[in-house]
């Protein structure tokens, strides 16, 4: 049985994740209601993967760690080891992964960014995207996915509003 990998983002009505300058704060200044299901998510996951700049930005526009109960694995190329929150990997984001979903655990849920993001779906490695859409439209940016991603069926499980936020719940139907 494989782990299953989840992509928890949120998302411009045009199809960005940040301004081309990693700027979030248009998402953080959102209105939503409750947590838009982040707990629920969060507590289906034991282990977190992301991109270094993901990890820089969440360092640099936190007072704490928001991840200190969870395995939390950092791609990077130029920071090695770990430190009390983060395992550094130096190696490729699609082998180390598909080690990963053989390990024993819960869900890992793929935080981020758009490049290991693109790798994830270019190897159909994502089996759940829970997609919020937000009432923005930035005209430009960092988009969601990048373009010549395979085909693949998804089930709509669930949708939900959050205020001016609108949630996307998929799971990706896989072969048989």
């Amino acid at each position: 049985m494989s782990r299953e990998i989840i992509l928890y983002i949120a998302t411009s009505v045009d199809g960005f994740i940040a301004k081309e300058n990693d700027d979030l704060q248009w998402l953080e200044e959102a209105e939503v209601e409750g947590d838009a299901g982040y707990s629920d998510m969060y507590q289906s996951i034991d282990t977190i993967i992301m991109g270094k700049r993901t990890y820089d930005y969440v360092i640099e526009h936190t007072e704490t760690f928001p991840y200190p109960d969870k395995k939390c694995y950092v791609f990077s190329s130029t920071l090695r080891g770990k430190n009390e929150h983060v395992e550094f990997v130096n190696e490729d984001v699609v082998a180390f992964s598909k080690k990963l979903r053989e390990q024993e655990g819960s869900k890992i849920w793929m935080v981020g960014g758009a490049d290991i993001l693109d790798a994830f779906m270019k190897e159909q490695l994502i089996d759940e995207l829970i997609i919020t859409i937000t009432p923005h439209l930035l005209g430009t940016g960092i988009p969601l996915f990048k373009g010549k991603n395979p085909y693949q069926d998804l089930k709509l499980v669930n949708t939900q509003r959050y205020g001016q936020m609108v949630q996307m719940h998929y799971m990706v139907m896989k072969e048989a």
